[in-house]
Order: C-alpha cells, then structure tokens, then sequence
C-alpha cells in the first residue's frame, strides 16, 4: 500500500509515493477514498473522467483530490481506482492533469461509511522526488 495516514489533530494526513507521478496521484485518490469507505468492497461499474490545473505540482496534487471529492459528490459515487493519463506543463506556470477514476454508486448498505472528507488542503502540503520515489502529501479536512 504506497499510502499511510499521517496523525493531525482534528484532520487527516495522507502521503503517498509510488515510481511516477502520475501513479503516485492515483495513490492519492485511493487513500482519499480510503478515508471514506473501505475500498474493497467498492466495485469497478463506472468511470467518470477528471481534469484539472494549477500553477505547480503540489497545488495539482490538492486539485486532483478536490475534483475527486467533487465529482464524487455530485454524481453519488465512490471510487476505488484511479488512473492519471497525463501531467504536463502547460506555458510557462501551469500544469494540466487528465485522468479517470472508477467506482459506483454509494450505497450505505453496500460500503461500510467512514468520514467524509470536505477537501483537501494546503495545510502540510509537500512533494519531493527522492530514492526514486515521487512522495505527495496533504490535509484533508474532515
């Protein structure tokens, strides 16, 4: 599991790491989640795309999740997995992700409901690339 949950006072912390960026943002959507339901009893049904920018890579990182949080809100859904097809730098001071996340519809029979995170933040927010690992970490507001 390349995520763990950092102690915060009233929040949560997540960090995540895996070899690339784009699979270490996908870390960040399964622990995001993982805050929420217990993600193995979410099934693939569905898949709704994601796009999101900002001016640099960790801002992106906050992005990503609130679109998450987001569309998962808007649409009644959960997801389990989570695909990044592309970050790119876009001009001079922005970069683009595009990706996709899977899940299904919230039921609370279904998925054993935890905490409902409200956003992520910017709050401890930090990237670095080190040991060939790229490592992401945030807040999120519960």
């Amino acid at each position: 599991m390349p995520y763990q949950f950092l102690d915060h006072e009233a929040d949560i912390g997540i960090r995540v790491w895996d070899k690339t960026l784009e699979k270490a943002f996908a870390q960040g959507g399964k622990a995001l989640f993982d805050i929420m339901v217990d993600i193995k009893k979410v099934k693939k049904v569905s898949s709704v795309d994601i796009s999101c920018e900002a001016r640099d890579i960790p801002a992106l990182f906050v992005e990503w999740l609130n679109h998450l949080i987001t569309q998962a809100s808007i649409k009644k859904m959960v997801f389990r997995d989570f695909k990044v097809t592309s970050i790119e730098p876009f001009g001079y001071d922005l970069y683009k992700l595009k990706g996709t996340a899977s899940g299904e519809k919230l039921s609370p029979k279904k998925h054993t409901l935890k905490v409902e995170p409200k956003a992520a933040t910017y709050f401890g927010l930090k990237y670095e690339f080190k040991d060939g690992n790229h490592y992401l970490q945030c807040v999120i507001d519960v």
